[in-house]
């Protein structure tokens, strides 16, 4: 994957971007044809955007704790589902509306603006519009699996300071006809971006295989609710998705600053002593001897020991994060083979026609894992001939085989883990004091700002999805 080194201006693009909400009422970037160049803002879209997926800040991003895979030792609020005291909800709407939707509509501007000389550029035209779309229809779908109805057909306009609430189902089955139409528009046979593509350098091949894995992954979204749809999309998707690690959708980072992973910002960078690996995926890796543990966790006298979640403790008497995940130039992934791998097992399982079996797809999301991080192939054979691990005999029925096996393999990616544990209810969480397990957020409240900005659509949509709590189920979560 080709990438540049150059962050620097991309970096201070995003932080001339930050602001508060009412930024969001004012069109002070209005861009024009030659003001700047598309290729930065699309540049600092993307970067946001994956920043925004990877990044552990207690302020904006706190889904390794919602999924369990991490839990705080200090200062458990968050582990204790107290997303209102940092304003969690504003932040990550802020992030999603201003840094990343609004840059892409900027882009999208200036892309619209070009005048390209001859056909290969006017092919590129065209496939840089269907990039910025395919991250337009990523980061809506992400919001609408964050708060359930969002502002959607009425947002990002700066004339329109009170955007209602669109429908949650309404706006997947939108996205899903604008994804078909990216699918549809791409050109293989020429670039986009070029080298301002921080993650795979203007491949449109790639970024094609992406579409698909985000078609795919939305497919299965709605199996609960619209099974014939879901049936259709999955099967149109399938034949068309990652085939290895190497089609995997990862920023890449590196050792020096500001281009640093944002999890070595949040652990290293700030001194922080207080994240631990949670004993919900600690105790699950010891009980199946998982190999990828000397990866993801540190040894404290020659075990692995989870903290207790949410019930805080002394730092020291826990495993450290894994080192990996502690270097400032960790890559960032957004969507990798091995997920997608155990997308097409679920599918399979549910009886779609995916071009393999649930076994065949469940074993070969665990090789992808393992190989991944490093597992030899001898290790990866005895793992799959474990029968705790092998399909026909692993506990359960394929929602628990499979949710068990994609939870591990999609450690440190909070948000997937927390979705898929949301969708497939497995593997089985633990419980903080004084809570039940009716209690673990299955969502987002919405922001403070909405609530006292935006009141009346506010109300109308918190009326519409049930209420306001973070335990009221999306729509598509049917059981």
């Amino acid at each position: 994957m080709k990438k540049i080194v150059t962050f620097l201006s991309i970096a201070l693009l995003s932080m001339s971007c930050e602001s508060n909400l009412e930024d969001l009422n004012t069109d002070k970037k209005h861009p024009s044809s030659g003001s700047v160049p598309s290729s930065t803002v699309f540049a600092a879209a993307e970067t946001n955007l994956i920043d925004q997926m990877v990044n552990t800040n207690v302020n904006r991003n706190v889904f390794r704790l919602l999924a369990q895979q991490w839990t705080q030792t200090t200062y458990t609020d968050e582990s204790n589902y107290d997303i209102t005291t940092r304003k969690v909800a504003d932040a990550v709407w802020l992030r999603f509306y201003f840094n990343i939707l609004n840059n892409l509509k900027d882009a999208k501007a200036l892309v619209n603006a070009e005048k390209p000389i001859g056909t290969q550029q006017a092919i590129e035209k065209t496939n840089k519009l269907a990039l910025i779309e395919l991250l337009n229809i990523y980061a809506y779908q992400k919001l609408v699996d964050t708060f359930g109805n969002i502002p959607y057909t009425e947002s990002l306009d700066p004339q329109n300071v009170n955007p209602k609430y669109d429908d949650a189902k309404t706006i997947y089955a939108d996205l899903a006809k604008r994804l078909d139409a990216v699918i549809a528009g791409v050109n293989t046979s020429a670039g986009s971006f070029g080298s301002a593509d921080l993650v795979y350098g203007g491949d449109m091949a790639k970024w094609l295989k992406f579409a698909n894995g985000l078609k795919l992954k939305m497919g299965l979204m709605l199996a609960d609710v619209d099974a014939a749809t879901s049936k259709t999309m999955v099967e149109a998707a399938a034949k068309g998705v990652f085939s290895s690690n190497s089609d995997n959708t990862a920023l890449t980072y590196y050792s020096n600053v500001p281009n640093t992973n944002p999890i070595w910002v949040d652990l290293i960078q700030s001194g922080r002593k207080d994240y631990v690996p949670a004993n919900t995926v600690v105790d699950l890796m010891n009980n199946l001897s998982d190999p990828r543990r000397s990866v993801f966790f540190g040894q404290l006298n020659g075990k692995y020991v989870g903290g207790p979640y949410a019930a805080g403790g002394n730092y020291t008497n826990f495993s450290a994060i894994g080192d990996v995940f502690q270097k400032p130039d960790l890559e960032g992934l957004i969507m990798d083979y091995a997920e997608i791998s155990f997308d097409l097992a679920e599918a399979a399982a549910r009886g779609y026609n995916v071009g393999g079996t649930a076994e065949q797809f469940y074993n070969q999301g665990i090789k992808a894992s393992m190989s991944y991080w490093g597992v030899s192939d001898a290790d990866i054979t005895a793992y799959l001939g474990k029968s705790s691990v092998a399909y026909a005999t692993a506990t359960g029925n394929y929602k628990q085989k499979i949710a068990t096996q994609k939870y591990i393999a999609l450690y440190n990616r909070g948000f997937e883990s927390w979705t898929e544990w949301r969708r497939l209810d497995y593997p089985i969480f633990n419980v903080p004091a004084n809570k039940t397990y009716a209690d673990i957020p299955t969502r987002f409240t919405y922001p403070v700002g909405e609530q006292t900005l935006n009141e009346s659509n506010w109300k109308a949509a918190s009326t519409a999805i049930g209420a306001d709590k973070v335990n009221t189920k999306l729509f598509w979560d049917k059981f």
